[in-house]
């Protein structure tokens, strides 16, 4: 992307922001989307928003994102209006350009949106303590539960086979048998495990297939730091970022939560003696997601949530291992075997997830029963 040079004064004017720019900031280092804070000051009052250019090189289908995301947000606004929240806090507003679209581009063919800014509220970095990683599983469950009646057909998949696990698995094995790399001495016990878990990858397609589970609204990146969290109380307030909404599984979602948050290791962690399953924070994170999501979701779906986190996991691991084989192409990497690293964190964690998946099933049910939840 070209961003040496921004207009600001032409983009709050192609989105009708009126008044004086009072202050402009950029407030992320630009590696996907390039984002800045501009403050507009008319009649005494200040209002903030965020001005953001999309990278098309990483979103190649824009205009079908935005449609994506403007009519999610647009049914999120509507339920927390009905549930009595504040709509300027608790969801995104994609703001309309002069033209009626969420979007405009400039004359260099830029791509850019503006959203309200969230006051009083800001983003973590990492998962410190089971009662954070529980506040931001209540923002992602009642980010599912108010779409749990939107009309999934409307969505468009801008990502084909983002989560297709099967789809996954083929590519890992193009990738072990392409070997573009010339690497795979070095890693055969790490393929042989992913090659030795091909049923698993294919157990949630078939339920799809099958009808026993739905497609619903996902997020698709349920980190952390893509929730906001009041300054006063540190409640998950809003879940952001939602360029990867599209139809999914909601158990990716809370999978892919699991991944990452029930790690007691970093993702490139090179010491395996250190790369454990927290039990302590599966439980935090599903008591706050089912707190808020439980009502909405089928029993079939309660009954995977444990096997979500494996899942989640293992594609992760094969995703990294299937880049290390092609020659490093797809994720950023500081060092020759990094891709190798993170697969190898990955993949210990699939281990310890087997190894508990019995408590990890026995945590989800005591849930539900402390919640009431009958299904």
């Amino acid at each position: 992307m070209n961003s040496e040079i921004i207009n600001i004064e032409e983009l709050t004017d192609a989105f009708c922001l009126d008044g004086e720019i009072t202050a402009v900031k950029r407030i992320n280092d630009g590696h996907i989307n390039n984002t800045f804070r501009v403050d507009i000051s008319k009649g005494g009052k200040t209002s903030g928003y965020l001005v953001q250019e999309l990278n098309t090189s990483v979103f190649k289908e824009p205009v079908a994102l935005m449609n994506n995301l403007t009519g999610v947000t647009s049914h999120l606004r509507e339920q927390v209006i009905k549930n009595g929240g504040d709509p300027e806090r608790e969801c995104l507003y994609a703001f309309p350009a002069k033209d009626g679209k969420p979007y405009y581009i400039d004359g260099e063919g830029r791509f850019w949106r503006c959203f309200n800014y969230i006051y009083g509220a800001h983003s973590e970095q990492r998962v410190t303590g089971p009662d954070l990683f529980r506040k931001a599983a209540k923002a992602f469950g009642r980010f599912q539960c108010m779409l749990a009646d939107y009309p999934i057909d409307s969505l468009v998949e801008t990502i084909p086979n983002f989560h297709n696990t099967v789809s996954r698995f083929a590519d890992f094995k193009a990738a072990v048998d392409n070997n573009l790399s010339g690497r795979a001495d070095t890693c055969r016990d790490e393929i042989a495990f992913v090659l030795a878990r091909q049923e698993d990858c294919d157990r949630f397609i078939e339920l799809i297939d099958k009808g026993e589970l739905p497609l619903r609204v996902t997020h698709n990146d349920t980190k952390l730091n893509n929730v906001m969290f009041d300054d006063e109380t540190g409640e998950g307030i809003c879940a952001i970022d939602l360029d990867t909404v599209m139809p999914g599984l909601s158990l990716y979602d809370f999978g892919d939560s699991i991944r990452f948050g029930a790690n007691t290791a970093d993702e490139d962690e090179k010491d395996l003696s250190k790369v454990n399953l927290s039990l302590e924070y599966f439980r935090a994170y599903t008591e706050g997601y089912l707190s808020e999501a439980g009502s909405s979701l089928t029993a079939k779906e309660i009954e995977c949530l444990a096997y979500s986190g494996k899942l989640m996991t293992l594609e992760c691991g094969m995703r990294f291992l299937g880049d290390y084989l092609n020659g490093d192409t797809y994720f950023k990497t500081s060092y020759p075997e990094h891709n190798l690293v993170r697969a190898r964190t990955q993949l210990k964690l699939v281990s310890e997830m087997e190894k508990h998946m019995d408590e990890m099933e026995d945590i989800v049910k005591e849930v539900c029963e402390e919640l009431g939840i009958n299904k």
